[in-house]
């Protein structure tokens, strides 16, 4: 007996072994064809490298005064700066390749009922991150540069170097992308049933405060910056919920339904069994009948 255990546990230990190893390689596969979509993308948005920038510094280069223009302070920044952002802009529109890859890795360890939750979680999360970066390109930009330009003192000529702006607009774009999946994070933790949509309406004002201490600490400094990230991120928490609400609601609903269904097959089973067992029992008292 003991030496039947102890054939069988290096068996159970190669398997083990066996079904990491092929997680690894599906896991390296997955990373390579991201990186591949990344690098293609990169060489298809290189040429425009330059287009690109003016793109980007459209915003601020509405708001400078007439004749002023950004400089490069470094001098390999010219070719340098639009080539990251070809880099980085390669990495934003591969985010929904990117998350599907993850989606694709993670789905066949997942419950069906999770499945069913995590494709529209993953779907809406990418479209809020979208979303949270043309709601700064569009909205946030014009105002804070026009502010900036503005409070600019006499005699100071504003003339932003071009690797520092960079640095500041994907900072704002994936800040604000972020603040954006509130929504998606609350849903999350209230499917999860770490807490309920009432909970987080109690704590509502514990979530605006917050709100205003990640537009502090992601925005630049100043109060106009904040605010417009805070204010969004507050309303995006109300949104998030009142999706939750609705999304218990329906959970809810789904497993009465089950449960009535169940129930149903149950006393229908019973209904047949009785049926059987008083067709056995005629059955048994015909032949009773007919030996007699």
């Amino acid at each position: 007996m003991s030496q039947k255990n102890a054939a069988t546990e290096p068996d159970d230990d190669q398997s083990v072994l066996a079904g990491f190893v092929s997680h690894l390689i599906e896991l390296r596969n997955r990373l390579l064809k991201s990186v591949l979509v990344v690098f293609v993308l990169f060489l298809v948005l290189f040429p425009f490298a330059n287009d690109l920038y003016v793109l980007l510094a459209g915003p601020l280069m509405a708001k400078l005064p007439e004749g002023t223009t950004m400089i490069a302070t470094q001098v390999i920044a010219p070719f340098f700066v639009p080539l990251k952002l070809a880099g980085f802009t390669a990495l934003f529109i591969a985010i929904p390749y990117l998350l599907y890859q993850l989606w694709a890795f993670i789905a066949p360890g997942l419950y069906e009922h999770e499945r069913q939750l995590v494709l529209p979680l993953v779907v809406s999360s990418t479209l809020l991150f979208y979303l949270g970066a043309a709601f700064a390109y569009f909205v946030v930009f014009p105002v804070v540069f026009g502010f900036l330009v503005a409070t600019t003192p006499d005699g100071v000529a504003m003339m932003t170097d071009i690797s520092e702006y960079l640095g500041f607009v994907i900072t704002l774009f994936f800040a604000f992308g972020l603040a954006f999946e509130v929504p998606v994070a609350t849903v999350l933790l209230v499917m999860a049933g770490i807490v309920t949509p009432e909970q987080l309406a109690e704590k509502r004002r514990y979530a605006i405060l917050i709100a205003f201490i990640i537009g502090a600490i992601l925005t630049p400094p100043d109060v106009l910056s904040q605010f417009m990230m805070a204010i969004p991120v507050w309303m995006l928490y109300e949104l998030g919920i009142l999706i939750s609400r609705i999304a218990i609601k329906r959970r809810k609903a789904a497993e009465e339904a089950e449960n009535a269904g169940m129930a149903a097959n149950a006393s229908g089973a019973s209904a047949s069994e009785q049926e059987r067992r008083r067709n056995d029992s005629d059955q048994q008292a015909k032949s009773k009948l007919g030996n007699d």
